[in-house]
């Protein structure tokens, strides 16, 4: 980290249980799609809930707590591999001039990769206005440009856009990186692209890593966030993707996701969130659900608590039939913090369980990746050189009028 930087941060702030029961009876079957344009199924529709509850419960000496995240093979999801990516690697010769032009590196963003650290994109912005074109020896087309836009209380943003097109313009990609600053502190480091193939497939994907200090507690604040998308050109079927993260200097620390997913007549849906307010207090959430055009819903949802060894989890596992029969089984956890654990539960199908059992309590209390962490995954960010501030000019503070939302909460 460059010494400017290391003052900006001193001035900003200081440096489940065993659940037994089993859904036995009906199921489903999932269809999705893998690389190579065939359809696969899920032997069991409700597999992924099943399993992501067993890892829920089994994970009490893992080294991620209650497992917020589960992995993609175990959701109802599409395969992480898209198709996209061999149909644009096709792309590559045509987009990539011989001499002077950019060389492309876009490529379909993948499902289920959470937020790139800032040496993943390379990001190497020009020193120079620069605004280039040429063709290709086949007739594809290449731009690139870069500059720097002014404003007010030092506001700078360096910024870089280049792409390409093939000859009839079936395919083609554009990528833009920036770099933000003004004299309050505040540094953003940024990267936006897309692109299309012949074939219709088209994606969208953008990046930002954020250095600023928190209106309210005048801490050093570092936030990340990415938006993904997907859509094929040939059926019904694409993806959504929202990530975030944000970390203070004293360890407060929030995580989440939004994602959305269809295939012909499947959808998906899937939101998780982690809020640690670095006194030892976690909470950590997650809703999924999907259904069918033919009327078929499920879903699982669960929360935690928990605060110096006390606490609770709470969940709930349903489903709905076309003809709108519904099912569920709702369960809870009570942690008194001295060993002693009251579960309890219910189901529509006449199920009911209500005892307090002897059991060692495991949740994260902290982010197994925090500010330490994430500081020395930025040293990109961290090292933003802001314009040059004239003597007696000095930058406007703004604050908002109101202090920060709480975090998501499931629906």
């Amino acid at each position: 980290m460059g010494a400017s930087s290391a003052v900006s941060l001193v001035r900003f702030g200081v440096g489940t249980c065993n659940h037994e029961l089993r859904l036995k009876k009906w199921t489903r079957r999932l269809l999705w799609f893998d690389t190579r344009k065939r359809f696969r199924c899920c032997a069991d529709m409700l597999a992924p809930i099943r399993q992501s509850e067993e890892r829920r419960f089994e994970q009490k000496t893992s080294a991620h707590g209650a497992g917020i995240k589960p992995s993609s093979s175990a959701m109802p999801f599409a395969s992480p591999k898209s198709r996209f990516v061999s149909k644009q690697e096709k792309f590559y010769p045509r987009c990539t001039p011989r001499l002077t032009g950019p060389q492309s590196r876009d490529t379909p963003p993948k499902r289920d990769t959470g937020i790139a650290n800032e040496k993943d994109w390379g990001i190497d912005l020009l020193n120079e206005n620069v605004n280039e074109s040429g063709i290709n020896e086949d007739g594809s087309t290449w731009f690139r440009e870069s500059g720097q836009d002014l404003g007010e209380n030092g506001y700078r943003c360096r910024w870089t856009r280049m792409g390409g097109r093939s000859h009839d313009a079936s395919s083609e990609w554009t990528e833009t990186w920036w770099e933000k600053s003004d004299w309050t502190g505040y540094k953003e480091l940024g990267v936006e692209k897309s692109g299309k193939n012949a074939e219709g497939d088209s994606w969208w994907e953008t990046w930002q890593e954020v250095l600023h200090q928190d209106e309210w507690s005048n801490l050093a604040r570092i936030e990340r966030s990415a938006q993904k998308q997907a859509k094929s050109g040939t059926e019904n079927a694409g993806w959504y993707e929202k990530w975030w993260e944000k970390y203070d200097a004293k360890g407060w620390t929030e995580k989440g996701a939004h994602k959305y997913g269809r295939l012909n007549e499947q959808s998906w849906w899937e939101k998780w969130g982690e809020h640690y307010d670095g006194r030892g207090s976690v909470l950590k959430w997650t809703d999924k659900w999907a259904e069918t055009e033919l009327g078929t819903k499920w879903g699982d949802k669960w929360e935690e608590k928990f605060f110096s060894g006390i606490g609770s989890r709470q969940g709930e596992t349903w489903h709905v039939s076309p003809n709108s029969d519904r099912w569920s089984r709702t369960w809870g956890e009570e942690h008194f913090g001295n060993g002693k654990v009251h579960k309890y539960g219910k189901s529509t199908t006449g199920e009911s369980w209500d005892i307090v059992v002897d059991e060692e309590t495991y949740y994260e209390a902290e982010p197994h990746y925090g500010w330490a962490d994430v500081v020395g995954d930025s040293t990109q960010l961290l090292s933003i050189q802001p314009r040059e501030r004239p003597p007696g000019v000095y930058p406007n503070l703004e604050f908002g009028p109101s202090p920060p939302p709480e975090p998501d909460q499931p629906q």
